[in-house]
């Protein structure tokens, strides 16, 4: 899977990654390894997964030492089999061995949610897209991101800007202040119809109800129990043919399983990217 990142992006996060790491300077490989002295290292997955985050790793190494050598065996988004050597780097000893860490975090992590998130792209059978949230760790959002969609997974905003998102709590503060919250979110569809989207958040039927009166692009609806779900999802449709639906909150592998009888458009799971497991991986020297 081929997806374009912005390599301007990937050294801002790796240079904030390797300072973070470094300090003032890796004190042991400086005091024992020859700063002219040579070496090469393979880098090994550990268990089958969705590899993620080898042009990352690259430009750890070339961030330490511009004129290292690097191959990848494989490419973002494949599948891969335990102990299978994904990339294979030649340069400064003192390279490898200082962004040994930083190269290795970024790979298990990454790795780690395309591989979850490719588990439940799987468990939709195509019934419905999988999306991420923006419950993302600061800082790595754009590379968290990019990790689901090698999983093939999609987007939801990357941030505030991309699109209208009225959730229940802009809802409680409108109520709290006596603002007349039925005007306002019609003036909002007025206002911003030739932009961008606009999705609802309904808890209850009371925010449904508020939904279907300014006739959203999406109507996310949240944590609702399943034999709710059917009853609103057929409201929406009658009502509302042509605005997508989104279920969220909480979701879990049990869930994902009861929502393929559903007619829903996508599910968004935040899980995907604050819980992934990481992927084990290492780095062994090897002969030059």
């Amino acid at each position: 899977m081929k997806i374009k990142l912005d390599r301007k992006k990937i050294l801002s996060i790796v240079k904030l990654a390797l300072e973070e790491d470094i300090g003032d300077g890796d004190i042991t490989t400086e005091n024992i390894i020859p700063p002219t002295l040579k070496a090469a290292a393979k880098i090994i997955v550990k268990e089958k997964s969705i590899i993620c985050g080898l042009p990352v790793a690259k430009e750890v190494f070339k961030m330490l030492d511009k004129n290292c050598c690097w191959r990848a065996n494989v490419s973002d988004g494949e599948l891969v089999k335990p102990n299978k050597e994904v990339a294979y780097v030649i340069g400064s000893a003192r390279a490898i061995l200082t962004g040994e860490r930083v190269a290795l975090n970024f790979l298990q992590h990454l790795s780690g949610i395309a591989t979850y998130t490719y588990k439940f792209v799987r468990m939709s059978k195509g019934k419905f897209d999988i999306y991420d949230t923006r419950k993302t760790h600061p800082g790595l959002r754009y590379l968290e991101k990019y990790a689901v969609l090698c999983g093939k997974g999609k987007n939801h905003r990357f941030q505030l800007d991309d699109m209208v998102l009225i959730k229940d709590n802009h809802i409680k503060v409108c109520e709290l202040n006596k603002l007349p919250i039925e005007e306002i979110l019609y003036r909002v569809r007025q206002r911003l119809d030739y932009t961008s989207d606009i999705e609802v958040e309904c808890n209850n039927f009371r925010e449904l109800k508020l939904a279907l009166k300014i006739k959203p692009d999406i109507i996310m609806l949240d944590n609702w129990k399943y034999k709710q779900l059917k009853k609103v999802i057929k409201i929406i449709r009658n009502q509302l043919p042509n605005t997508k639906i989104e279920v969220s909150g909480k979701i879990n592998e049990k869930k994902i399983k009861k929502f393929l009888s559903l007619d829903i458009d996508f599910v968004s799971i935040g899980c995907i990217t604050h819980s992934a497991k990481d992927i084990d991986f290492s780095l062994e020297i090897t002969k030059l």
